[in-house]
């Protein structure tokens, strides 16, 4: 495997550098004290590995920078956290780490390998945090910043025996499943709720903007946007709920078989689950012990094979009325802007504001959704765009047909 040249290793000392002023700041602003040591024992982490790229820099003779501004994913995430809380941001922090860790992964060099497992357990330290209140003193969360010092200390080999520590069945299920991060369904309804707000209501409007100048007539255009908002809120808000409900009534008929299964055959079950280890690499031995162990609490057992069998987080099953809560909302939002104009007056230039509000606002929707994909901001912002524009081009050219034949 060929070094890393002079650009990467400058490259991984941007994104460590951006790390580290991200957590500094979670640290800073997170009033739970266990949540803010467990943002400060990363911020070590990466300041370890900013050390490492700098000493790569001069091994290979060149300078090293002074620190920079951080990136405006790292802005981003950072104004949402002091708006709304640490706990605000989680999504897109796992996001941020399944990037740095795939993008490790991807340089394949030996330095990196004890990096991209930090990267991993930095997104399991935000798994545990999910599950500790702040009112919670026992010694749960303490665990997780003792395990994140020793693997600091130990490096790679520790990483590869942290499974051993785990504190519940939970957290072995889920190790490789981090980033399913937003599963409940919550955090799509809201980002597809803006979206279909502003494109469908954008459409809407610029349709009957086509037929009314067409007509010459009566302006129709707020009338039709603010009826577009409100029936297009309402039926988000329903389908929305029917399709998370109904979901989540599946995942919970499901979970109950599985329990009515353990109770009817618990060595069944048993031997199943210690096949899922075989096919994990495990010798037949070893996944028969620890099957059996685990069946030594049904509970665990059951919350086992809830995951391995079924595939399901029983924690995150999704809340329908949060769903359907967020899309009415954020639908409401979306399709308010592009009215917003017209509660002022008609003609060209509340026409040019509205179909220029809608536009600005739908990059920005794109540019929000690259915070969790980590696609480019402007790919992202540009792509929206053109999406929207042209259902509201097309709907816009339609309208002026029908507006012409209907005023003759």
């Amino acid at each position: 495997m060929a070094p890393l040249d002079t650009a990467q290793s400058l490259d991984n000392l941007k994104l460590e550098r951006d790390a580290i002023r991200l957590y500094d700041a979670l640290a800073s602003m997170e009033r739970d004290p266990r949540r803010a040591e467990a943002f400060r024992v990363i911020a070590g982490n990466e300041r370890r590995h900013a050390d490492i790229w700098a000493s790569r820099l001069l091994e290979l003779g060149a300078t090293v920078p002074p620190p920079a501004g951080p990136r405006f994913r790292i802005r981003a995430i950072l104004a949402i956290a002091r708006l709304f809380g640490t706990h605000s941001v989680r999504d897109m922090v796992l996001a941020l780490e399944g990037d740095e860790q795939d993008l490790y992964t991807a340089q394949g060099s030996p330095e990196v390998e004890a990096i991209a497992a930090d990267e991993k357990e930095h997104a399991e330290i935000w798994k545990r945090l999910s599950g500790v209140k702040a009112s919670d003193g026992r010694a749960r969360f303490g665990s997780v910043s003792v395990d994140a010092r020793s693997k600091v200390a130990a490096g790679a080999a520790d990483h590869r025996a942290a499974a051993a520590g785990v504190s519940a069945p939970a957290e072995i299920a889920t190790r490789e499943r981090w980033h399913r991060a937003g599963q409940s369904g919550t955090l799509r309804a809201v980002i597809f709720g803006v979206s279909d707000g502003l494109v469908s209501n954008l459409s809407l409007v610029m349709g009957v903007a086509g037929a009314n100048a067409a007509m010459s007539g009566g302006n129709f255009v707020l009338l039709a946007g603010i009826a577009g908002l409100l029936a297009g809120a309402f039926s988000m808000a329903a389908g929305e709920y029917i399709s998370m409900q109904s979901q989540r009534e599946l995942f919970e008929r499901q979970i109950a078989l599985e329990r009515a299964e353990l109770e009817a055959m618990p060595e069944e079950e048993e031997v199943e689950l210690a096949a899922v280890y075989r096919s994990k690499g495990f010798t037949p031995e070893e996944a028969t012990t620890i099957a059996h162990r685990m069946f030594s609490d049904p509970q665990h057992a059951l919350n086992t094979l809830i995951r391995e069998e079924l595939g399901l987080d029983p924690d995150e099953l999704g809340s329908p009325w949060g769903a359907a809560l967020g899309s009415f909302v954020a639908f409401g939002v979306g399709a308010l802007i592009p009215v917003i104009p017209y509660l002022f007056g008609s003609g060209g230039l509340h026409f040019a504001i509205s179909l220029g509000a809608s536009l600005v606002a739908l990059f920005l929707v794109g540019a929000g959704v690259s915070l969790l994909t980590g696609r480019s901001l402007v790919f992202s912002g540009v792509r929206q765009v053109g999406l929207g524009a042209a259902a509201a081009g097309v709907t816009y050219l339609v309208g002026n047909v029908i507006g012409v034949s209907v005023g003759r």
